[in-house]
């Protein structure tokens, strides 16, 4: 990735489903932190799931003056029509019993829902500018034109307008969105206590072919969460291996997300036909299906 920790954080104008934003650095506001993140596309399963977790932890942030903004490659038309399956699976998933991870989704799921709004804006980067900038397409992951899609990444501003941290992970692995909170805990208790940061602290997972498929840059005052990367690691292997992507906060054993490229035919004959359990959203679309771990 071409920014390094420490860098200022480039200012920019993007379109989004709140409007057009002038200046990046007027929009995050004086004294407040920022979190940028991006996604491969809307309508598609892992990438609701991270944004829902994202806007049910969405007044967790504020209270750390810490504003979020998502992006894609997608228009902001496309943004707005998918934003009510996000808050549907949102209001689901928040309505879930303690301890149940996910819950199908019933035919009613969303009514009374379409009122409700996405609590940060979305960015329409249809040129790619703001992804090709940052370092943030997926080569791995391309459109129907063979154009690569923006990867998971995940950008942490300072007040200051530098970058704190970044993670970067692929398509098929759902982000942690309490990992992201713990390491903004950390960066905001260092830079008040004036810790010196000297060097940054690197993971990077290189898959059998000798490719990168995942990195994370920490700054020396925050230290890494190992439990974290053996969830992404034990993610990068099922998915190389098994036709399914792992939604947002996944671990070993939890059940995991058919990939939209694959039919229901195809879902069936691979996974059971009592073991793939689609989720209503207010789109129509059926992309969301769930299927318990492969062996």
């Amino acid at each position: 990735m071409g920014l390094k920790l420490g860098d200022k954080f480039p200012d920019f104008k993007a379109n989004t489903t709140e409007g057009e934003i002038e200046s990046f650095y007027e929009w995050i506001g004086e004294g407040n932190w920022a979190i940028l993140f991006s996604h491969p596309a809307d309508f598609t399963p892992v990438c609701t799931t991270e944004l829902a977790r994202a806007a049910i932890l969405h007044g967790q942030f504020e209270q750390r003056k810490t504003k979020l903004i998502a992006l894609s490659c997608d228009s902001v038309e496309a943004h707005e029509k998918w934003s009510p399956d996000i808050v549907a699976y949102c209001y689901r998933h928040s309505k879930t019993p303690e301890g149940a991870k996910w819950c199908p989704m019933d035919g009613d799921c969303h009514k009374g829902k379409e009122a409700e709004e996405m609590p940060f804006p979305i960015i329409a980067d249809e040129k790619r500018e703001l992804a090709t900038l940052l370092g943030m397409l997926d080569p791995d992951e391309k459109d129907s034109e063979g154009i690569p899609l923006a990867a998971r990444a995940v950008f942490i501003i300072d007040p200051s307008r530098c970058l704190k941290l970044s993670f970067l992970y692929p398509a098929t692995t759902g982000r942690n969105f309490d990992e992201i909170l713990r390491v903004l805990d950390s960066l905001q208790l260092t830079a008040e206590k004036k810790v010196a940061t000297p060097v940054d602290w690197k993971v990077f997972i290189i898959d059998p072919s000798r490719r990168l498929k995942l990195s994370f840059l920490y700054p020396a005052t925050t230290g890494r969460n190992f439990d974290e990367i053996l969830r992404v690691l034990d993610s990068l292997q099922l998915t190389a291996e098994k036709k399914v992507a792992t939604p947002v906060d996944w671990k070993a054993g939890d059940d995991c997300m058919v990939l939209p490229s694959l039919s229901d035919e195809e879902a069936v004959q691979l996974f059971g036909k009592d073991n793939v359990k689609p989720l209503c959203v207010p789109s129509g679309k059926h992309y969301l299906r769930l299927t318990p771990q492969p062996k």
